[in-house]
């Protein structure tokens, strides 16, 4: 079976990460495996865990535009080099979290992504470097909100919201290269993003080793490798599903802002109304 690292929130309180096991109870970690964390002779059972993110990042850098039919599809070019921009860690949510749909936007869209744990510090290293500095693998969905995008001269806003860093559900050491990315929005039949990941234009090891010569990457660090083509807009009430053959699934549900405290007392008054 191929081992599942996962992080968790205990019915106590308190957060470890673990090994899930088959029946859904998680062998508790001394630490983060990427930081040399060993198995304890502990373990919780299913229902008495919250499962989280798998990681805690010290930053996420995602990179734009790594598969042609996607660049295309917004009418960009290819990048001659690696495109990056920054997801703020209070942007990571776990599986199965509720995404709000943020108020100052028209238009959110989902990018299903494979996502790169860094397991060591580095700097300026080489791509034959890259590859053992890279511990393992989970997903990701890059949510959008595509209209500030285009509105705004850079894509902070558009890409920094809570909740836009869906992360999960657990992380796996290694990946086959041809292995398949699918983005599924409420159950249709037929997937809206479908392609391997074998497509994108950089692999890992170019965009750790790229990145390497901007910054230090830190050991659980998150590197967002771009979406492939069909990506489109979310709403309010929608389930979507971002699978990645060999990790698993990463699901999320999009809901709406909480009221405002105008529109909650005009909500009130309506009630009122209504009962009058």
């Amino acid at each position: 079976m191929v081992q599942r690292y996962v992080r968790i929130q205990a019915d106590s309180g308190t957060v470890h990460y673990g090994l899930f096991q088959l029946d859904h109870s998680v062998i508790l970690l001394s630490a983060a495996p990427w930081l040399g964390g060993q198995a304890l002779d502990v373990a919780v059972s299913e229902g008495d865990y919250r499962l989280l993110a798998p990681c805690e990042p010290s930053k996420i850098v995602a990179v734009g535009r790594n598969y042609r039919a996607h660049a295309a599809e917004l009418g960009n070019d290819v990048p001659a080099e690696p495109l990056l921009f920054f997801k703020p860690p209070s942007a990571i949510a776990a599986d199965q979290e509720e995404i709000v749909y943020p108020s100052q936007s028209q238009r959110v869209d989902y990018e299903g992504e494979l996502a790169v744990i860094i397991g060591k510090q580095v700097k300026d290293i080489t791509e034959e470097e890259a590859a053992s500095a890279i511990w393992g693998y989970t997903i990701a969905n890059d949510i959008t909100a595509r209209d500030l995008q285009r509105q705004d001269s850079q894509w902070t806003r558009a890409k920094g919201f809570d909740g836009f860093c869906p992360l999960g559900p657990w992380v796996v050491r290694h990946i086959d290269p041809e292995a398949h990315l699918e983005t599924t929005v409420n159950d249709e039949e037929t997937p809206r993003q479908a392609t391997a990941i074998s497509d994108m234009v950089f692999t890992p090891p170019v965009l750790v080793s790229y990145i390497s010569r901007v910054m230090t990457l830190y050991p659980g660090d998150v590197i967002l490798t771009g979406t492939p083509e069909g990506i489109s807009a979310l709403q309010v009430g929608d389930k979507v599903e971002v699978e990645i053959e060999g990790i698993g699934n990463l699901t999320n549900t999009i809901i709406a802002p909480p009221l405002t405290a105008p529109e909650l007392a005009e909500t009130v008054e309506l009630e009122v109304e209504a009962d009058n």
